[in-house]
Parts: C-alpha cells; sequence; structure tokens
C-alpha cells in the first residue's frame, strides 16, 4: 500500500470538522473542486468513502468517523510537539490557552492565573464557553487547561484529569439595610428573598438540605447560573445572594456589601481539568502543584 498523504488528510480533517465544503475552501484559500479532488484521492486510497450528503451538511460514514479519529490524534500530536518546543529557552514568549466556564467567577480565574498574569515572557489566552464546548478543546490540543466549578465525569475511553485547587466556602451576601445584627441563618432564609444558584449547581444541591434540615420555607428572587450577575443582583439589593465571599469580594472590602452569614457545610470546589499527555504545557506545574493534583474515578 502507498504511503499515507497526510496532505489529503489533513484536507480531509478540515472539511470533517467544518462540516461543508465550501465553508472549509473558503478557509483553506483553495477551490471546492480542489477540495473534493484531495478527498477522493484519500477516499480511493483508503478503499472507502468517508462523507455522506444531508441537504448541505457533510457527515461523516462509520469509515470516515475512523479516519477522522486517526487524523484528529496524528494532528493533534503534531499541534503538541509545535507547542512543546516552542518553549525552548530561547527568548520567545510563552502560551497558556486556558478554558474558563462561562459562569465561573471571574475573582476565581484571576487568583488562579495571577502568578503568570504579571510575566512578560508568557501570553495568556483564555477562552469561555460551556464545560462540553471546553472539554472538546482540550481533548483537541487547542487547550491546556480547563476552568470548572464541578468535576467532570470520566470513564476508561477518556484521559481526563481534575486536580482540585481551591475549596470556597459559601455565604448568605447582601446590602448592609437588609442585614440586622440579630438576625439568625434560619431568620434570614425565611424573611428575605434569595437569589440562588440553579439547580445543576452543586452549592443549589448543599443548598436545598440545608433548608430542609433548618425547616424553613424560602422566597426565591431570582435563579442564575452566572456568578458576574449574581454579583449585580446582590448589589441591585434583589436579595440575599448564596455565593461564594471570593465572587464578591470587592464589594466586600468597600462595604458595599456584607457577609449576613456563612452557610454550615455548603462550600464550592474548584478544578483545573487537564489532559495526561507526553508533554504537558511547563507553564501548568506553576499553577498546579503535584500535591493539588486529584486524579477522579468515574
Amino acid at each position: 500500500m502507498a504511503a499515507l498523504n497526510y496532505n489529503h488528510l489533513r484536507y480531509f480533517w478540515e472539511v470533517a470538522r467544518e462540516g461543508n465544503l465550501t465553508r472549509t475552501a473558503e478557509k483553506l484559500l483553495v477551490s471546492q473542486s480542489a477540495l473534493s479532488i484531495q478527498i477522493r484521492k484519500l477516499e480511493t486510497q483508503l478503499g472507502h468513502d468517508l462523507f455522506e450528503r444531508s441537504g448541505r451538511q457533510l457527515l461523516l460514514t462509520e469509515a470516515g468517523q475512523i479516519a477522522f479519529d486517526h487524523a484528529e490524534a496524528i494532528f493533534a500530536g503534531g499541534a503538541e510537539l509545535l507547542a512543546t518546543l516552542k518553549h525552548r529557552p530561547d527568548g520567545h514568549r510563552s502560551i497558556l490557552r486556558v478554558g474558563a466556564l462561562a459562569t465561573l467567577s471571574r475573582n476565581f480565574q484571576i487568583g488562579f492565573l495571577r502568578p503568570l498574569l504579571a510575566r512578560p515572557d508568557v501570553e495568556v489566552i483564555v477562552r469561555s464557553g460551556t464545560t462540553a464546548f471546553l472539554l472538546q478543546g482540550l481533548e483537541a490540543h487547542r487547550l491546556d487547561v480547563v476552568l470548572v466549578n464541578v468535576a467532570p465525569p470520566r470513564d476508561a475511553a477518556t484521559s481526563w484529569v481534575a486536580h482540585e485547587i481551591a475549596e470556597q466556602p459559601v455565604s448568605l451576601i447582601g446590602t448592609p439595610a437588609r442585614i440586622g445584627k440579630g438576625d439568625t441563618l434560619a431568620g434570614l432564609l425565611a424573611s428575605q428573598p434569595l437569589v440562588l444558584p440553579t439547580m445543576e449547581s452543586s452549592v443549589r444541591v448543599g443548598f436545598e438540605a440545608l433548608v430542609d434540615r433548618l425547616g424553613v420555607q424560602v422566597k426565591v428572587a431570582a435563579e442564575v447560573d452566572d456568578m458576574a450577575m449574581m454579583r449585580l443582583l446582590a448589589r441591585e439589593d434583589i436579595g440575599l445572594a448564596v455565593v461564594p465571599p471570593i465572587v464578591v469580594k470587592d464589594e466586600l472590602a468597600n462595604g458595599r456589601l456584607v457577609e449576613a452569614r456563612q452557610l454550615p457545610q455548603l462550600s464550592e470546589t474548584f478544578f483545573a481539568v487537564t489532559m495526561k499527555r507526553r508533554f504537558p504545557n511547563p507553564l501548568l506545574r506553576e499553577l498546579i502543584g503535584p500535591r493539588t493534583a486529584m486524579e477522579l474515578t468515574e
């Protein structure tokens, strides 16, 4: 069998990722017909059709999915090689690509990245999105680390490692006018409107259990999955927010908000998720010490 033409494979990989021949041709600055010819040559060499059409979309066949998985590994390995060798001490700036859950506390993100942010020889690139989107970027070697507040599940087919890097207590936070000096926790929960994380949050699960133990009925003013929005709602005096104090540390420092009560046995855990790689980004060692690593099983 003739040696595999990696140029053909590259064109196939780009089309498979885009799912559209026209857009891929425009992206690669080649004609659509030239792109089709290259893919047909690869199909001829492999002896299988790699795509089937569904309207304007190109869908992978079973053989196409197998070829795509191999192409992902091949080109990810090439990207890993380039990224690793670029970290040579030759005066060039090192790059760390970080993915952060869109709803994650900005204060926490800055605190995690602070050791690198002031360094002139380091460039930090931060991308936000959903957990699923960010983990795809991690697997495809487009990201070096992903910051989340729930460790992603893993099985024998995944090689994620979740490093527990911080655990923050959760408190009732509000404006000074909402909080009386003699108010008990149960009294505040029963009398004040609350700004809560959504039901998908681990903090919300723990909060519901706490309320049940205390035997109080609460009034929910808002359910929010974005820490920045919870911070704004607390500042606007919509109600008492159930958040880690780190989310509103500036407002606590200047007195605009106050911490009414810390919620017992309730905390939010932050994770830095990485992939098992032969050549991990050296900058990660400065952010994730070996004593913080906690590889999670399913």
